[in-house]
């Protein structure tokens, strides 16, 4: 079940991540909007589980991002593969109202996944969701350093300390020829 929860949570980091590309001066909801739009496309890169059982499993992901037409969030779906296990991913972002964004992963609680319960964009290079599922909760979070890079680190709370657990590093791969796909 770890190794579920885990591969839900990268989806939501990649979605993250992308809101930090916001130009300052825009306002809050146009920043937010912007963000989403700049993380459709496609994006690729490496990861690893850096504490917990399974400390030091590496996994490549492959996702695709898009945006509905009428809502405020996005859209990533795609997979990460462990050796030669390849795991679908989807994750769903909308805003609430003064909730922040709320969404899912994998099905979210109820099915195989995580709920996203909260969060907003911190500024222009970084954004944080609150994540749940039943006693486990923790944060995602994301910064983009440039416009074809992506940061994105999963932490959970173990008593009252928040432990960083995921860690991956995507790349813009929108239009590249094969060749040129990001390094692992």
């Amino acid at each position: 079940m770890k190794s579920v929860i885990v591969s839900s949570v990268l989806p939501l980091a990649l979605a993250v991540s992308a809101t930090a590309m916001l130009p300052a001066t825009a306002s809050a909801g146009e920043r937010d909007k912007q963000f989403f739009q700049s993380v459709e496309g496609k994006w690729v890169g490496p990861g690893e589980i850096v504490a917990g059982k399974y400390k030091g499993t590496k996994f490549t992901c492959t996702f695709t991002g898009s945006t509905p037409e009428l809502k405020v969030g996005m859209t990533l779906d795609g997979s990460c593969r462990v050796g030669v296990f390849t795991q679908q991913m989807t994750a769903t972002v909308e805003h609430k109202g003064r909730g922040g964004y709320k969404g899912s992963f994998m099905g979210g609680s109820s099915g195989n996944g995580l709920d996203i319960v909260a969060g907003n964009v911190v500024d222009t290079r970084k954004v944080v969701f609150a994540i749940n599922r039943n006693q486990l909760n923790g944060v995602m979070q994301a910064r983009i350093p440039d416009d074809q890079s992506m940061v994105v680190t999963v932490s959970v709370k173990v008593d009252k300390q928040v432990v960083p657990v995921i860690g991956m590093n995507l790349k813009r791969v929108d239009g590249a020829p094969v060749g040129k796909l990001a390094k692992n």
